[in-house]
């Protein structure tokens, strides 16, 4: 861990995103990006990734500098921290690429951080592949291990059992250190998973930006989201099968998700009431350090 500044955030919120498997179509770390842009994110430490990554799978890129010469640039874990306008919390925003060793190791390093900005609330993005069509809204998960937290978000209290993978292990850690942790994931339609989708992105930024109570401009995701459902209507459109295919989905769709309904899991309130029902968790469940 490697430590540059201390970031000097008000009641911060830690939100973790990973590249890889949790990664589908590249929506949570675009997520993240977006919100680093948008509240002009800077970088305050750095966690040093030759503990938890094979180099095999995750490897390290050569560049060129300024200078000519040639230098390495290691996939290391960034942690950054934003100033957020109008709202009672700042953010640390954790993004990288999903570490392969040592995952109780990296859970306690980030547990460690978690710990000296005093966070009051994780969020984990990430985004997977499922049977859904891309001309419909973009379907998000809430779940949460904290029965009172999802209470209050009409977040899904989780009951999986089986495999997991560092989210799992990552919420399992912060939980024990006294941290409440709840996961948003998006849907991503399975059939064009090559594409990055904005759409998704989209919507994991509206959902944390409604933690918040502070609204960020998604101007730029939305004509992106917009392209995006345009590109690969085109694409189905050459495939009669392909066409079919995605028409049952959307008959499956307004079937079994009606608009109004509202995404799975989540609280369907404005965002004032979100962000209303977070702060009187978080004054309710204060920390314990």
């Amino acid at each position: 861990m490697r430590w540059e500044r201390q970031p000097g955030l008000r009641r911060p919120l830690l939100v973790v995103a990973f590249e890889g498997w949790n990664d589908a179509g590249d929506a949570s770390s675009l997520a993240l990006d977006y919100l680093a842009k948008a509240w002009k994110a800077e970088r305050f430490a750095t966690i040093d990734a030759e503990e938890f990554y094979d180099f095999t799978v995750t490897r390290p890129h050569v560049q060129v500098g300024e200078d000519g010469r040639r230098q390495i640039e290691w996939p290391d874990i960034e942690l950054l921290g934003a100033r957020v306008p109008g709202s009672n919390h700042d953010l640390v925003l954790v993004r990288g690429v999903e570490p392969q060793l040592r995952w109780r190791t990296f859970s306690q390093t980030l547990v460690e951080v978690a710990a000296a900005v005093r966070a009051e609330l994780a969020v984990i993005l990430g985004a997977l592949l499922a049977d859904v069509p891309h001309t419909r809204p973009v379907r998000v998960s809430g779940t949460t291990d904290d029965r009172d937290l999802a209470a209050r978000l009409g977040l899904a209290a989780s009951t999986y059992e089986g495999p997991t993978g560092i989210v799992g292990v990552l919420h399992d850690a912060l939980r024990s250190s006294g941290v409440p942790t709840a996961s948003f994931w998006a849907a991503v339609p399975h059939y064009v998973h090559q594409l990055p989708s904005p759409k998704a992105a989209l919507a994991l930024v509206e959902r944390s930006s409604a933690l918040l109570g502070a609204p960020v401009d998604p101007m730029e995701l939305r004509t992106a989201a917009l392209d995006y459902e345009r590109e690969v209507s085109e694409r189905i459109a050459d495939d009669d099968d392909a066409a079919a295919y995605v028409a049952q989905l959307e008959e499956t769709s307004d079937t079994d998700w009606p608009e109004t309904s509202g995404p799975e899991g989540l609280h369907i309130g404005g965002i004032d009431e979100l962000a209303s029902e977070v702060e009187k968790f978080l004054r309710e469940h204060p920390r314990q350090d």
